[in-house]
């Protein structure tokens, strides 16, 4: 069986565009995973440590058939093949993927909390988010009247287009 899942992209360190759609490129290569719909590309400004470049943010719907703990695995593998270093918290990364929603799975531990416990603080999830699901409400998740209350500000979308991968 195939469940939907959503993965945020953000980078903010050498060429953003390109390392957004290489991040598709390696989730559509993933198995038992195929992308079906991408977001928009948003310029973000950072949080948490404000004195770093702006981000680019994206989401990702993809169906997979892989356990959410295999997916976010998949997710880290991805992030470690881009050359991410985590040496500080907030700060600059070449590559960012977030499990943020697996269809029909609420877990909270240390390893894996779905849905993302932050998605709701956050425009620059939301405002990509609302992309893949206009009405306001993705699997297992209502957040269209909590980005209508944060707003938008911050997260202004660029004119990029990240095409879905072409598929065997």
């Amino acid at each position: 069986m195939k469940n939907k899942a959503i993965i945020g992209i953000g980078t903010n360190l050498g060429d953003r565009l390109l390392n957004t759609n290489e991040a598709v490129r390696a989730l559509s290569l993933l198995p038992r995973t195929m992308v079906t719909g991408v977001s928009h590309v948003y310029e973000t400004e950072p949080v948490g440590l404000e004195s770093q470049p702006k981000f680019l943010n994206t989401a990702v719907l993809v169906e997979t058939s892989m356990s959410p703990m295999a997916l976010l695995g998949a997710c880290l593998g991805i992030e470690a093949a881009f050359g991410r270093k985590r040496n500080v918290k907030d700060g600059p990364r070449v590559i960012d993927l977030d499990l943020l929603i697996y269809e029909g799975m609420k877990s909270e531990s240390f390893e894996l909390t779905l849905p993302h416990p932050k998605i709701l603080q956050r425009a620059f999830v939301m405002v990509p988010l609302h992309d893949l699901f206009p009405t306001g409400r993705a699997p297992g998740l209502s957040f269209g009247p909590r980005l209508k209350e944060l707003g938008s500000e911050g997260v202004e979308k660029i004119d990029a287009e990240i095409s879905l991968p072409k598929t065997g």
